[in-house]
């Protein structure tokens, strides 16, 4: 009976705890993605990606003034909690013609339950 009681609610608290995970996360991309735009004076394309944030990337637009890893400690950018990648879209549908960075969330498909720097 407890284990009846118990599971649902550590499961609810564990998919809590990734949300947040996810959250912070995508903030630390807002954060880094400050700081390369501050450098190159663009962002990077959605074909350059997050990826951009930890390696120098080719093609349009170029960066012309690259000094990453914007993001420490990391040789590439983590999956989400839920093991999906992150997605970033440049520019974004979500937030204005701003990017958009986000976890699609535990269903892994674009839906509600996404996490993103649209959100607050």
């Amino acid at each position: 009976v407890l284990l009846a009681v118990a599971i649902p609610n550590f499961t609810g608290a564990s998919d809590e705890g990734k949300r947040t995970a996810a959250a912070s996360q995508v903030k630390g991309f807002e954060t880094a993605l400050a700081l390369y735009q501050a450098q190159n004076a663009v962002l990077p394309s959605s074909e350059q990606g997050l990826k951009a944030l930890v390696a120098k990337p080719s093609g349009e637009p170029a960066p012309r003034n690259w000094q990453g890893p914007y993001l420490s400690g990391v040789k590439e950018i983590p999956l989400d909690p839920w093991q999906h990648e992150y997605r970033y879209i440049n520019p974004g549908v979500h937030n204005n013609g701003a990017y958009d960075a986000f976890s699609l969330g535990k269903d892994g498909r674009e839906s509600e339950d996404d996490i993103g720097n649209w959100q607050r």
